[in-house]
């Protein structure tokens, strides 16, 4: 099957790498040159501006959009929209505010255009582990994209089966899930990714914990001198606190127990701060994911180990870089 990708970044590139490894094909651009001659260079075909990208689409045409959410986005979609036409598709990849899918899926309806957004997880490593994508759109065009995101998804893998789950939507299994209507997948990406920082928070202010151990602050019958990498390597070999964010902690940790190539500036990207405002809405508490969220802004001021351990794993998932 053929898709169209907008934006070659850290996802979108290896979006494309694992639809050609998977027998689909690609049309790809983006504003820089020089990532769409490597993917040209793997089998995709290139374009130099957006009417070419649409011109070289089989119609009805696919156009997936996966640009840093905000400003970028809301011009790429708008000038696509004025290019494609009836029953073709418009994806948007990135963490988009889910109100934003919600309008365009409506103005582009308008022109006969399906609008789909589709949270997708899975960082840098999901060219080879595949991508969690929760997908928010016309079942129509989700149906019909269905290759796509097969091919994108993860699998069933090695995971058990949950036990009750006969008869129940076998996508979900495979790494992919229809949430609902447009909207709904950016809103299932929101809250997942506030769940995350409240996951990392967890686990950066435990390893913290630790760290202090040895403080001289401490009676010295009360100090234990911690080897905090081994910690993290066993913790992630069974226990109960096991999960992908401890494996790249112990990754990072292996590499550097004090973590010093990190400063402890924790970026957010706004899905936190809409995970937080969609509670207040909802009258819902979230004392938890509150207290993550203050935490990234409390890091710009006074980064502490904890802070670090934070920046390692953002790096580790996405490939996250600290502001210079």
């Amino acid at each position: 099957m053929q898709l169209g990708m907008i934006g070659l970044g850290r996802m979108g590139g290896n979006i494309v790498r694992r639809l050609l490894r998977g027998g689909h094909t690609a049309v790809v651009y983006d504003r820089d040159p020089a990532a769409v001659e490597a993917l040209v260079a793997e089998g995709a075909t290139g374009a130099a501006d957006l009417a070419e990208f649409v011109e070289k689409l089989d119609a009805p045409r696919t156009a997936w959009v996966m640009l840093p959410a905000g400003a970028i986005t809301e011009a790429t979609v708008a000038e696509l929209g004025g290019l494609m036409t009836s029953d073709d598709v418009i994806i948007d990849g990135g963490n988009s505010f889910y109100k934003d899918d919600i309008r365009r899926a409506a103005a582009l309806r308008a022109k006969g255009i399906h609008y789909v957004d589709v949270g997708t997880s899975g960082g840098v490593w999901g060219i080879d582990r595949g991508y969690c994508m929760m997908i928010g759109g016309e079942t129509v065009a989700i149906d019909r994209l269905d290759p796509i995101f097969r091919t994108l998804a993860p699998g069933e893998g090695s995971i058990p089966r949950t036990p009750g789950r006969e008869g129940r939507d076998p996508r979900a299994e495979q790494g992919y899930i229809h949430a609902g209507p447009s909207g709904a997948g950016h809103f299932v990406k929101m809250v997942h990714n506030g769940i995350e920082y409240g996951l990392m928070q967890a686990y950066a202010e435990g390893f913290d914990i630790l760290k202090h151990a040895a403080s001289p602050d401490l009676p010295e019958a009360h100090r234990f001198e911690l080897n905090i990498g081994d910690i993290a390597e066993v913790w992630r070999r069974g226990s109960v606190v096991s999960s992908w964010l401890l494996d790249l902690t112990a990754s990072a940790l292996a590499g550097d127990e004090n973590l010093e190539g990190f400063s402890g500036f924790v970026a957010d990207s706004g899905e936190g701060r809409w995970t937080l405002n969609a509670a207040i809405e909802e009258s819902v508490p979230a004392n938890v994911l509150s207290a993550a969220l203050y935490a990234r802004f409390r890091s710009r001021e006074d980064a502490s180990y904890a802070d670090k351990l934070l920046s390692a794993m953002r790096k580790g998932f996405g490939g996250h870089q600290e502001p210079k």
